[in-house]
């Protein structure tokens, strides 16, 4: 399902219970200086995450002072992001001239402690090549290293390194529990691009062999994955990024099916097997 842009107020872009994408949650909070916005998602942890700006978070009672740096767009330095348990109250206050937040969330029942995740603290991961027009980097917030400290929430920023190219390839998916080959994880993106007049398409092939949907994907636009093989690309001259939200049904580490008729790419993309592990 493709959401275009539009002004969602600071109210949730997907929310819980979502019937696309259930196990997600995900909502777009713009803020100006010294303004405060305060939520609590019962059943869902989440992951604040500010796009740009700085914002200063009270998650559970725990402070977490000077989150995020970044300034003029989401390539102006890295991510930072504060966990916040199931349920739980938080709120962020905005510290800079103006601030664009995103916030993650899983579903999840037991209550876990806050924290936070600074830019140094990153999982770190580049793999690809412009030969085989695959070249990208994920910056993980709440990813490997986190591991025993989250539920069932993963929360990345995916960027396209050079102008064009394909992400989520070979295509791949997780939406059925099961073990050892696949997990169900639902899956939500919200993209940008350099410069904003940028744009991309996101595929999504239902079956193997069978003809699939393709959506045109903006500046701003929220993609919900529920089932279903799921490339992406970017024009040529322009470069892409996507926040990415997994939800992970019965575990927090993801497995991911490839397509049959394009598995034997795995062998061709330099580093991909490491960029699959950083997942578990």
């Amino acid at each position: 399902m493709h959401i275009a842009p539009y002004d969602n107020q600071n109210r949730p872009v997907v929310d819980a219970e979502n019937t696309t994408v259930p196990l997600n949650y995900f909502n777009i909070v713009k803020l100006k200086e010294g303004d405060a916005f305060e939520y609590a998602v019962p059943g869902y942890e989440t992951c604040i995450v500010p796009a740009t700006g700085t914002v200063d978070v009270d998650a559970a009672g725990a402070r977490f002072d000077a989150l995020g740096g970044r300034t003029e767009d989401v390539w102006d330095g890295e991510p930072e992001g504060v966990y916040v348990p199931t349920g739980a109250k938080a709120e962020m206050v905005c510290k800079s001239g103006s601030a664009e937040v995103f916030v993650a969330g899983a579903r999840f029942d037991d209550v876990l402690e806050p924290f936070a995740v600074r830019s140094d603290e990153l999982d770190i991961v580049q793999y690809g090549s412009d030969d085989t027009k695959t070249h990208r980097k994920i910056k993980h917030i709440l990813g490997q290293r986190q591991h025993g400290k989250v539920g069932r929430l993963l929360v990345s920023e995916l960027f396209t390194v050079g102008a064009g190219g394909w992400s989520g390839f070979p295509s791949h998916k997780h939406d059925t529990d099961r073990l050892p080959d696949e997990t169900r994880h639902d899956e939500t993106y919200n993209f940008r691009f350099r410069p904003k007049h940028g744009s991309g398409v996101q595929m999504l092939q239902r079956e193997d062999g069978k003809p699939g949907d393709a959506y045109h994907i903006v500046d701003g636009s929220t993609i919900c994955l529920d089932r279903g093989y799921h490339p992406c690309c970017v024009l040529p001259g322009y470069d892409m990024y996507y926040f990415t939200i997994l939800g992970g049904l019965s575990q927090r580490s993801l497995i991911q099916y490839f397509q049959p008729s394009h598995a034997d790419q795995l062998e061709t993309i330099p580093g991909i097997k490491d960029m699959i592990a950083k997942f578990k």
